[in-house]
Formats: structure tokens, sequence, C-alpha cells
């Protein structure tokens, strides 16, 4: 009989929304070869998709968003329904982990990976960056394994709470490299030129205000992809440069895979301004693709570009960067970003290593 195994913590599958949803795709498209894999998803992923079955995965759909306030009943429900239905958890994000209070009696095998760099730091009041570390915390606890996908966030975790942690990070090579078509190129008239490229939520420690405020005193172009609508930081900057400057252009989240591969693959050069991520999987997915990587000078960043790329802790730093550096050394970043990418982040190593602790 096969084992049973539960993949918790993100939207859904097939993945649309984040890395988080890539992750637990691929991890459920591999492990279902040999287990009994089920993954739970939000209502917004029923209303996209809706189907009980992903390939060979079970779909269990909550009426509950995965995101915001309806997240603590959501990761409540799915954690507790889990250490009862199967043998082994994985859980992605560890938000509301207090509810693996549970295992201490049940005692299943659980996998937590915690996400970004030291979350608890990153929320915006007192009461929710309490609630971020206890749950962390707690997780680091009653876990089987803990997972960091970059050692930046392991150390944070061994440091804060003495935790033993697994550094896995994201896989890249699911991106392909796609050359615009027609009607690409008739929906975004900018892949015919060169232009830097930038994707991320539209969140303060993303710092796209950073890249924007270097190109308002550049003549290069850039294209900046984010869910501007989710924020009032995202919503401020949309209403303030949207159609501003014919240099900035800022397009909503694509979640088109394929589009999205499109617009990243033409692009002359990736810039990447996360400041508290782990692995970003929109990092790796640049480095797999080829890309010269301009980057914030963070040392998770920096480990997970093996202190190869280009790096910025200002906007000054990228003007630079732009004014400064040639053809040459561009080539010659993108085929560091490359191998890096080959040698590190391609999801048979990711997933050999989740099986390993399964």
């Amino acid at each position: 009989m096969k084992k049973k195994i539960v993949i918790i913590g993100t939207n859904g599958i097939p993945a649309q929304y984040g890395g988080f949803e890539t992750l637990a795709e691929n991890l459920a498209l591999n492990l279902s070869n040999k287990y009994d894999v089920t993954v739970f998803c939000s209502k917004k992923q029923k209303q996209r998709y809706g189907k009980k079955w992903y390939k060979n995965c079970k779909l269990i759909y909550l009426p509950l968003d995965a995101n915001g306030f309806q997240s603590i009943i959501y990761d409540m429900i799915s954690i507790i329904y889990s250490h009862i239905m199967c043998d082994i958890i994985i859980l992605l994000g560890a938000p509301h982990a207090s509810f693996t209070l549970i295992n201490i009696i049940l005692k299943k095998k659980l996998i937590v990976n915690y996400g970004g760099y030291k979350e608890w730091e990153r929320k915006k009041n007192l009461i929710s960056r309490k609630w971020a570390y206890i749950n962390s915390y707690i997780a680091t606890k009653t876990s089987t394994y803990n997972i960091g996908d970059n050692k930046a966030v392991a150390d944070s975790l061994m440091e804060e709470f003495k935790a033993e942690v697994n550094v896995i990070p994201y896989g890249g090579d699911h991106t392909k490299r796609q050359e615009p078509q027609n009607k690409e190129i008739e929906k975004y008239p900018f892949l015919k030129n060169k232009y830097f490229l930038s994707v991320s939520r539209a969140q303060k420690d993303n710092n796209i205000h950073i890249i924007i405020d270097a190109f308002l005193e550049l003549e290069d172009t850039i294209v900046i992809v984010s869910n501007w609508e989710k924020s009032k930081y995202g919503k401020d900057i949309y209403k303030k440069y949207k159609n501003s400057y014919s240099n900035i252009l800022l397009l909503s989240a694509i979640y088109d895979k394929k589009e999205l591969d499109v617009i990243r693959s033409s692009s002359f050069a990736y810039i990447h301004s996360h400041s508290m991520c782990g692995t970003a999987p929109s990092l790796v997915e640049a480095m797999s693709l080829k890309l010269p990587i301009i980057s914030y000078d963070v040392k998770s960043n920096r480990y997970t570009t093996n202190d190869k790329a280009f790096y910025f802790k200002d906007y000054k730093d990228i003007i630079n960067i732009i004014k400064t550096k040639n053809k040459t050394e561009y080539s010659v970043n993108s085929q560091e970003m490359s191998r890096i990418a080959q040698d590190n982040y391609t999801w048979r190593n990711v997933f050999s290593m989740y099986e390993k602790m399964i």
C-alpha cells in the first residue's frame, strides 16, 4: 500500500500564484509516481481550476482564501485534517504553524519549508511579527525536518531557534527560452527593443521604488511586472508612474508562463530587488533563462548567485552598473548565472533531496 503524502500551505495546483505553488506542483507530480499524493487548494484555485484531480494528484478544496485573515482557518483545517488522513505532511510556509502542535500527539512525519528570510522581521506591526516568530518557533519543535530554501534562511533558523535545518532551494529549469512571435510583439511592442526587466510582488521589501528611482535618471527602458493592486505600496507606485515616463513600463502580474517567459527571454538583463527573500523563485528562473543578473546586495542573494552577479544597495549603484558594464561583462555574467542554475537549481536535484526525507 502506498504511503499517503499531503502538501499544504499554498493556494494549490496547478501552479499560478507564486514560488510555493510551483514547488508544490513539481513535488506533487514527482512524488505521485511512488506515493498517494493529496494537495490542499483554496477557493480561488477551485474557481480557476475546479477539478478533483490534477494528473495523478488528488485535490481537496477549502471554501477559504489561502492568504489574508482567512488563511488562519485555512491552515488550521488543512493541518489538522492532514495529520488525521496521511502519513507524511509537507507544509510550505509557517505563518500559522502553531496548529502543528497536534503533531506532538500524532507524531506524523512533518516536513516544513519556511520560505523567506526572517519572516518574523518582515511583518508590518508588532503583533504580526510576534505571531510569525512564535509560529516559526513552534514549527521547528514539532517538525521532523526543517527546510530553508537558502543558506541565509537556514542560518537564521539555526541561530534563532537552535534548529537543525536542511538547505533545499527551488528549481528553475521549468522555464524555457521563448522567441517572441507577432502576437506577443503586437501586445508588447517593447520586445523589439533593448530593455531591462524585474518581476516581483508589490511589497516594500522588494524595493521596486529603488529600481524606478534609478531609471528616472537613465535613458534605458525598464519593464516591471507586479501585482500592483494587492497593496497600498503597489497602488501608489502604479498611480504615480504608469504612463508617466516612456522608459518606465509597469505591467500587471502575468500568470501565463509562456507569455512571461517570452518577456524574460527577450530582456537584456534581469534586476532582482528582493531584500528579505531566501532563494527567490523569480531569481533562479531568470538565471535558468541565462539572463545577466543585477541583484540587491544581501547575503541570501549573494548565496543564490554564488557572488557572481552585479550587486546594488541603492539606486545610484544601479545607475553605475548600467552605465559602466559592457556587453562582454554582461555575456560573462549570463554564462555564470546559467552554469550556477544548472548545477544547483534543477527540479531533479530538488526532488531527490526531498525524497531522502520521505
